[in-house]
């Protein structure tokens, strides 16, 4: 039988074989480099594709549909005009990076990924 979606997901989490994904926040959230994985994951050729599309918002939709949510991250801002133009720097590099969360996708509780279910 073909992996549904968060089975595929947790394979390549697990798997070590991608740069633009990988468990975050203790491995409670999904981290998505956006524009890496584009080329690393949805620019596979046909035999090779893990997901079936080539589009980042396909791949977000699903994450939806599956009960993901976007975890937005916030940035303390510095008051001095060197250290906030560093900082904007490294927010704007940080801004490729997407993260999901969902309670029943959790690296430390394989078990509840049974009840990862679509909507």
């Amino acid at each position: 039988l073909p992996l549904c979606f968060p089975e595929k997901l947790w394979k390549m989490l697990e798997s070590g074989n991608f740069r633009s994904i990988w468990w975050s926040e203790g491995g409670k959230c999904v981290a998505i480099n956006k524009d890496l994985f584009k080329v690393e994951v949805l620019g596979r050729g046909v035999c090779q594709r893990v997901f079936n599309t080539r589009h980042i918002k396909s791949v977000i939709r699903q994450l939806n549909l599956y009960g993901f949510t976007k975890v937005q991250r916030d940035f303390q801002r510095s008051a001095s005009l060197p250290e906030f133009l560093s900082e904007e720097a490294a927010a704007s590099a940080h801004s490729q990076i997407l993260y999901y969360y969902n309670p029943s996708f959790n690296r430390a509780h394989p078990w509840l990924l049974g009840t990862c279910k679509r909507r």
